[in-house]
């Protein structure tokens, strides 16, 4: 039998070294491998390349030092899918775990928390509303568990204690009080089971709860979607030392695609390979940077992410918690003149740099999008306002208790005194955790029927299902995705009504494009709500939607 080369382990790779044409053959099979090695190639040490080296030696047999541990590491592989393939098609029932009868542990819930406890990380991106929170507490009641510590947004450390508290009342909760590592103290002779604090106190808190953390919930995981941060260092300083790892986010990954490595090796470190292997395997080159990489096919990517469990993404149709329906409706506004003339001269300069009219490098046509689009959005914004608020009246007056959903806050400021009578309630980036608390409840306790939320505020906010059906969109944002995590603060269990989603939009300025972008003229807006839907949530505008933009804006100032 002929052999083609020699393969050995070290530093945690496989080094191959081999004939020029079965090199060339291993590149196309193994897409991470680099396209300048010829003949001793690298690859990394993961329990799939494993597999899959096993299976390539099949056709192309060599020397392999540590075969025993190769062949080991496929074999586990293969009978961990096989296992986790019987638990998630319901070969295999998960069991029931022992939390307060008032939480209805549903199936899905159950076998979410199973194949978690089974492979001790996992991306849970579940649609909004479907009890991601739920999945978490049942971890903590596994002895093996704690202390375990959750790390969330800045306003949703007393809500994750509420449900702990009223799901599993005998683990004993904290919240840090100060950003300043102090010894926790000993509540009923017992130290705390779940330690619960916000991203910014992470990094200083990192070194105290280090090798002391068994396991650790990511909420909103997104936030360690940058790995130069030092709540990213923070964070993987703790998971490195701690035994279970879970993530919890219906969009788990914002603009660049070459950030989901970053949450993902936080999660279960080399899980996809190193950075390099994944982006040449995943991911197009960005002049931008490293970690501005976009992945090449999302929609595959994602399904190789759920096929080898690395994240579990289920829609409610799939789980069979249909709610009453969403209606969506369009609504054309009137617009005042005078801001987007009074931004004219400023926007049609930076239009000509967009356009390439005049002399310009890449980088200055890049900040000039983003002055751009800043600059025609607000003006957008604050022409429609009055109008805006004028129909969030009648919906009031009506009836029905609105949240009113924006972006720039010269424009919650139109809104404010156009609705002043009903005292509106604030919910964005400038409150404090105190206020943003104290006017949720304020909203919920009918003290008032409108509450103003930024668009990219509120994650993880529950209750407003109890008390709201209708959310209007004053502003739009680029993303289909944000538009539906802000409608599932409404439709989500426990919303006995048909929700209403109103999208009021003007006939000039930024509205006509964005409205286009999100189609919802067309009254199909898709989210995260598709299982196969690409895992990247654009965030900030595209390039051809701003140039777009810019030549209707220039048009329609004749210029």
């Amino acid at each position: 039998m002929k052999i083609f080369g020699t393969i050995k382990l070290k530093h945690n790779y496989w080094y191959i070294d081999t004939e020029p044409h079965v090199a060339m053959k291993m590149k196309r099979v193994f897409p991470q491998i680099s396209q300048s090695k010829t003949f001793v190639i690298s690859l990394s040490n993961t329990p799939q390349n494993c597999r899959d080296l096993e299976w390539f030696l099949i056709r192309y047999p060599m020397e392999v030092e540590n075969r025993e541990l190769l062949e080991h590491n496929s074999t586990k592989y293969q009978e961990h899918l096989e296992t986790l393939e019987e638990l998630v098609h319901g070969e295999h029932k998960p069991r029931e775990f022992n939390l307060a009868d008032c939480l209805e542990q549903r199936k899905y819930q159950r076998i979410a928390a199973e194949l978690y406890l089974k492979q001790n990380s996992l991306l849970l991106a579940d649609d909004v509303g479907l009890g991601k929170t739920a999945v978490a507490i049942m971890s903590m009641v596994e002895p093996k568990t704690l202390p375990a510590l959750v790390v969330t947004l800045t306003h949703l450390p007393r809500q994750w204690e509420k449900e702990i508290n009223k799901f599993a009342p005998k683990l004993i909760t904290h919240i840090p009080k100060t950003g300043k590592p102090y010894k926790l103290p000993e509540i009923y002779g017992h130290t705390p089971d779940v330690i619960i604090m916000n991203y910014h106190k992470l990094h200083t808190w990192a070194h105290a709860l280090e090798g002391y953390i068994n396991s650790v919930v990511f909420d909103e995981i997104q936030e360690l979607r940058r790995d130069l941060s030092l709540k990213y260092r923070a964070a993987c300083r703790i998971t490195n030392t701690c035994s279970y790892k879970l993530g919890l986010s219906a969009t788990p990954i914002y603009n660049y695609g070459g950030e989901f490595f970053n949450v993902i090796n936080a999660l279960n470190k080399g899980i996809l390979g190193s950075y390099e292997e994944f982006i040449r395997e995943w991911c197009s080159y960005s002049w931008k940077g490293k970690g501005k990489e976009s992945i090449k096919d999302p929609v595959a990517f994602g399904k190789y992410c759920r096929e080898h469990f690395i994240m579990l993404r289920r829609t409610r149709e799939d789980v069979g918690r249909e709610l009453p329906e969403i209606t969506r409706i369009p609504y054309t506004v009137e617009s005042d003149t005078k801001p987007l003339d009074d931004a004219t001269t400023a926007a049609a300069e930076l239009a000509k740099i967009i356009l390439k009219r005049v002399t310009s490098t890449q980088q200055e046509r890049y900040t000039a999008s983003g002055e751009f689009e800043n600059i025609i959005r607000q003006a957008t914004g604050i022409a429609k306002a009055p109008h805006v608020a004028d129909f969030v009246r009648l919906l009031i007056e009506s009836g029905e208790k609105v949240v009113l959903y924006g972006w720039h806050r010269a424009v919650y400021e139109i809104w404010k005194e156009r609705l002043e009578e009903f005292n509106p309630v604030m919910y964005t980036g400038t409150e404090n955790e105190k206020k943003k608390h104290e006017n949720l409840n304020k909203f919920l306790s009918k003290e008032t029927d409108i509450m103003i939320m930024s668009l990219r505020s509120g994650a993880g906010v529950d209750g407003l299902q109890d008390s709201c059906r209708t959310v209007v969109f004053g502003e739009l944002d680029w993303s289909p995705g944000v538009h539906e995590q802000c409608i599932g603060r409404i439709h989500r269990d426990g919303q006995k009504e048909k929700v209403m989603a109103y999208y009021l939009i003007s006939e000039t300025g930024s509205d006509p494009i964005v409205a286009d972008v999100l189609g919802v003229k067309r009254e199909q807006v898709e989210g995260v709500r598709n299982p196969d839907a690409p895992l990247v949530e654009k965030l900030s505008y595209d390039t051809k939607n701003i140039k777009e933009m810019a030549e209707n804006y220039l048009d329609k100032i004749n210029v």
